[in-house]
C-alpha cells in the first residue's frame, strides 16, 4: 500500500456505487474516506477483524472462501465500484469479521473507509433504509434462532423417545429380577427356620455354606463363559440324567438353573460328596435345592447388576451426546460424539440388517485420528441431523448406515456418514444446503436441518460439509480442522448466512 492521495468527488460519482449521491453526500465521503493504492497481495483476510471498507476504482481483485481448510477462489473481477471489506458494518449485526479474503492482483486503487466512519456515514446519510436493513438483519437472526432452537427439539424429541425405550428395557429387567429375588429370599427365610427347628445341623449348615460360597465363584466365573446352544443343551441332558439317577425330583426343572450357574456333572460328583458327610437321608436333594436357589439368588443379582450398568450406560451416552456439564469449546474425540450419537438412534437400528426393512450400522474408525478442537455439542447436533436424514431416505426398504473417519491430508479430520438409499437427484443436491429448503411433506420437516449443520461446519468451526450421492451410496463428508479455529470465532455464537458483493 502506497500513501493515500487526494479524493476527487467526480471520480466517485462515476462509480455506480455512488453515481445517485448528492454533491453534499459526495463532499462528506471524499472528507471522511481516501484514496489508497495496493500492490499485489492481501487486501483482507477472511476471520480477521472487519476494519474498513473498499470500493476498487482501477485494476483488478478475487474473493475467496475458506473451505475444507483452503482457499476456495469465488469472484475474480476488475469492475469498477465493487466493494468488499466491511460492507456490513452498519446493519444490525454489525460486522466483526471479514466474510471472504480478498486479494489485488495487479497494482489497484481503492476507495478507503474506516468501518466505524462508513456506518456512521449510512446512518447519517440514508437513515431509513438503514432501519429497514437492521430489520431485515434482526428479523431474520430471530427467525432463524427461534426455527433452529425448534428443529434441535424436534431431534431431542425423536431420540428421546428412543431412549426411553431403551431405558425401558433394562428397567423392567430390574423390576422382574426384584421381584423374584424377592421370592426366593422368602425361601431361604424357610430354610433359617430348618435351622432353627434343629433341623439341619450346624455341621451341615456349615457343608451347605461352603458349597455356596464354592458355587457363587463359579457362577461368576461361568458368565465370563461363551457357550453355544448346542454346548448347553448338552450338559442340561447330562445334568438332567444325573439328577433322575439320583433320584432328585423335579431334577429336569433345575438343571438348566444349575447349567446355566456353570454345575456340570463333576460338580454334582462334588456336592454328593460333600452330602454323604451329613447325616441326614434327604442331605443330597437338601444340598442340591440349596445350590439351585444360591445360583438362582447370584443369576438374578447379575441381572439386575448388568441392567444397572445398562441403564448407566445410556445416562452417560445421553450425557455425553448433550454435552451437559461441559464447556462449549473443548478438546474432543470425534469418536466419542458419534458413538453417542449413534446411541440416540439405537432404536431405529438392528445389529444384523436381517430383518425386513431393518437398517444395520458400520463403523469404521481411525484409530490414529487425534482429538479434535471443536463444540461438542453442535457437532453432535450436525451427527443427528445427517444421520436422521439417512435413516428417513432407506425407509421403508432397510439399508445399512455407515459411519468412517479418517485422516484428510495433514490438517483436516474427515468424517463420513453414508447410506444406502435411492440417492439424491442433481435438482435437489443443489439446494440440499439452502435454509428452508425440504423435500418432506408440509409440517413434517423445517428445511433447516443441514442448512444448521453447514453453518456449524463451514462457519463455526472452518471445516466443509459436501454431499457425494448416486443410488445406493450417498455420503455426506464432513471436514474439520485439527487446529483450534479464530478466536474471534469462538465467542461469536452467530450462526447467520453471510454474503459478500
Amino acid at each position: 500500500m502506497t500513501p493515500t492521495v487526494p479524493c476527487d468527488p467526480g471520480e466517485l460519482r462515476s462509480l455506480f456505487l455512488f453515481e445517485a449521491l448528492s454533491d453534499e453526500q459526495l463532499a462528506v465521503l471524499c472528507s471522511q474516506g481516501q484514496i489508497q493504492n495496493y500492490q499485489p497481495g492481501p487486501l483482507c483476510v477472511e476471520g480477521e477483524p472487519a476494519t474498513c471498507f473498499y470500493v476498487l476504482i482501477e485494476g483488478e481483485l478475487t474473493m475467496s472462501k475458506l473451505s475444507g481448510g483452503q482457499d476456495i477462489e469465488t469472484n475474480r473481477t476488475s469492475q469498477r465500484g465493487v466493494y468488499c471489506g466491511a460492507w456490513r458494518a452498519f446493519t444490525g449485526g454489525k460486522q466483526k469479521s471479514y466474510d471472504a479474503s480478498v486479494h489485488v492482483t495487479r497494482p489497484s486503487r481503492f476507495f478507503v473507509m474506516d468501518a466505524p466512519v462508513f456506518a456512521q456515514f449510512m446512518k447519517d446519510q440514508f437513515p431509513m433504509a438503514v432501519h429497514l436493513l437492521d430489520g431485515i438483519a434482526v428479523g431474520t437472526d430471530r427467525t432463524r434462532r427461534i426455527i433452529d432452537n425448534r428443529e434441535k427439539l424436534l431431534a431431542l424429541g425423536r431420540l428421546s423417545a428412543g431412549l426411553t425405550h431403551q431405558l425401558n428395557n433394562p428397567a423392567a429387567a430390574i423390576a422382574r429380577a426384584a421381584d423374584e429375588l424377592r421370592g426366593r429370599i422368602a425361601n431361604m427365610r424357610g430354610k433359617l427356620a430348618m435351622l432353627a427347628d434343629g433341623t439341619v445341623s450346624p455341621e451341615t449348615l456349615n457343608a451347605l455354606v461352603r458349597l455356596q460360597e464354592a458355587v457363587a465363584e463359579q457362577v461368576a466365573k461361568s458368565a465370563a463363559q461363551n457357550v453355544t446352544a448346542i454346548e448347553t443343551a448338552d450338559r442340561e441332558d447330562a445334568v438332567g440324567d444325573w439328577l433322575d439317577d439320583h433320584g432328585i425330583d423335579g431334577g429336569w426343572d433345575i438343571a438348566p438353573t444349575l447349567v446355566e450357574g456353570g454345575i456340570d456333572t463333576d460338580w454334582l460328583e462334588r456336592i454328593a460328596a460333600t452330602a454323604e458327610e451329613l447325616e441326614s437321608s434327604a442331605s443330597l436333594e437338601l444340598a442340591v435345592r440349596w445350590i439351585s436357589y444360591t445360583i438362582e439368588s447370584e443369576l438374578l443379582m447379575n441381572q439386575i447388576s448388568e441392567a444397572s450398568r445398562r441403564i448407566s450406560a445410556l445416562v452417560a451416552d445421553a450425557k455425553q451426546y448433550s454435552q451437559m456439564d461441559r464447556a462449549p469449546f473443548q478438546v474432543a474425540d470425534v469418536h466419542e460424539l458419534l458413538r453417542s450419537t449413534l446411541v440416540m438412534f439405537a432404536d431405529r437400528l438392528t445389529k444384523d440388517g436381517k430383518q425386513p426393512g431393518a437398517i444395520s450400522v458400520v463403523k469404521e474408525f481411525d484409530p490414529s485420528l487425534p482429538q479434535i478442537p471443536c463444540f461438542p455439542g453442535d457437532l453432535n447436533q450436525v451427527w443427528t441431523n445427517i444421520i436422521d436424514n439417512a435413516l428417513a431416505a432407506m425407509r421403508p426398504k432397510g439399508g445399512t448406515l455407515t459411519v468412517r473417519t479418517c485422516r484428510e491430508g495433514e490438517n483436516m479430520a474427515r468424517v463420513e456418514i453414508c447410506d444406502t438409499g435411492p440417492g439424491i437427484p442433481d435438482e435437489v443436491r443443489e439446494h440440499i444446503f439452502e435454509p428452508f429448503f425440504t423435500t418432506k411433506p408440509v409440517g413434517e420437516g423445517t428445511g433447516l436441518g443441514l442448512d444448521l449443520a453447514w453453518n456449524i461446519v463451514v462457519k463455526k468451526h472452518r471445516g466443509d460439509l459436501r454431499v457425494e450421492s448416486a443410488p445406493g451410496d450417498t455420503r455426506f463428508i464432513v471436514l474439520l480442522p485439527l487446529e483450534k479455529p479464530p478466536t474471534e470465532d469462538l465467542s461469536d455464537p452467530d450462526l447467520d448466512a453471510e454474503s459478500a458483493e
